[in-house]
């Protein structure tokens, strides 16, 4: 279950969300009518199968790395890199080493 952050000023996104073995967890930053920011970190080799969204996505990978495909192209990020998903595009993750990245979705 996704849980909201609380609306601080300022705070680190190491103290927001931690890994946990085998798993993705998520937690929601902002969730408004033009689109959301949700906080991921997936341990190593963990995974999203290949899907769509009817929305952009900008993905920025705050640590470790991570293969993301979008429509058949395979694209490795690491710290710091970001990527946009076009919306209606076929796309999937795979985490290469453990990482951590903020989605944000534009639903407008």
């Amino acid at each position: 279950m996704k849980k909201t952050i609380s609306n601080d000023k300022i705070f680190l996104l190491d103290d927001k969300l931690k890994y946990q073995k085998d798993a993705i967890v998520s937690k929601e930053i902002l969730n408004k009518k033009s689109g959301t920011i949700t906080l991921f970190a997936f341990d190593k080799n963990q995974s999203l199968s290949e899907h769509t969204a009817p929305f952009d996505a900008f993905i920025y990978v705050v640590d470790g790395s991570v293969d993301i495909t979008i429509a058949r192209e395979t694209n490795t990020l690491k710290k710091g890199q970001m990527i946009i998903i076009p919306a209606n595009q076929p796309h999937s993750l795979k985490a290469i080493a453990r990482f951590r990245m903020l989605l944000v979705m534009i639903r407008s």
